[in-house]
């Protein structure tokens, strides 16, 4: 049978799509997909959150910047809703593999992160950016199923270090003491993968004494998408960013996917084993 076109491929010829129910989970591949994903992206990012940006689109109501065109959009879709209307998109994460970033010239995080050491480690990178589940679909199957969808793209590109902003909101950095706190003392990377927030906008994550800290209150302030990395062994870099147009305050995950725990190595490679 003669592949479809359509479904998006890596070189081997494996299909990066997946279904489940009424759920889709594939690569962006007509520009109706990066306009609901970009449609989605303002109702959480600035809607919800209340963030903006040079390229936001408030009239048309749009979240989008510079870095859309050179990324590619893994979508959770629900066949259900009207893809006419921009309504299909559910849940998207914005990817963009070392080579690429290169070649475009920076990665996202450069604007927040000195990030040498990845450069210099000689790894495979991949940037995650831009993660979000509509509202209506949170706390089910939505962000697992992302994630099934990202680790096919992960496997069958060969990528060994994950890594992006990951965002608590506000900025009241004595309001987040807690959490950040508990991630500098307990989660930060190991020296060759330390990628530390650019000088001139540093601010210490190092806010409570390690004996001082609340572990519940750091966990129930802490986003579950943060906690999730967490429990496949991911870390952060060193100090946070204040992001006041987003009006987020910015951690850097990482995960060295070498490094992960075999319980969820054997799920990756087991999924990988059957597409």
């Amino acid at each position: 049978m003669t592949p479809d076109p359509t479904t998006p491929r890596d070189p081997a010829g494996r299909s990066l799509s997946e279904d489940s129910g009424p759920f889709t989970v594939r690569l962006a591949t007509t520009e109706q997909d990066l306009l609901g994903a970009q449609r989605l992206r303002y109702r959480v990012f600035v809607e919800e959150l209340g963030g903006d940006g040079p390229l936001v689109d408030h009239a048309n109501r749009f979240e989008r910047d510079e870095f859309d065109p050179v990324n590619d959009h893994l979508l959770l879709i629900d066949t259900r809703r009207d893809a006419g209307a921009l309504d299909h998109v559910v849940g998207v994460y914005r990817l963009l593999p070392g080579d690429r970033a290169a070649a475009f010239g920076r990665f996202y995080c450069d604007t927040e992160y000195d990030l040498t050491r990845l450069r210099q480690s000689g790894r495979r990178l991949l940037e995650l950016g831009r993660s979000c589940v509509d509202a209506g679909y949170r706390g089910g199957s939505a962000m697992f199923l992302l994630w099934n969808g990202l680790a096919d793209y992960v496997l069958d590109r060969g990528i060994e270090v994950l890594f992006g902003v990951a965002s608590f909101h506000g900025t009241d950095v004595e309001a987040l003491k807690m959490p950040l706190a508990w991630l500098h003392h307990h989660h930060l990377a190991p020296e060759p993968l330390r990628v530390r927030v650019l000088a001139e906008h540093f601010q210490t994550m190092d806010l409570v004494p390690p004996e001082a800290i609340d572990r519940k209150a750091a966990m129930v302030a802490m986003p579950a998408l943060i906690k999730a990395y967490l429990r496949l062994g991911g870390f952060v870099g060193e100090g946070a960013f204040i992001d006041r147009p987003f009006n987020t305050t910015d951690v850097c995950l990482l995960m060295d996917t070498t490094a992960m725990s075999e319980k969820h190595k054997g799920f990756y490679t087991r999924k990988h084993e059957r597409a």
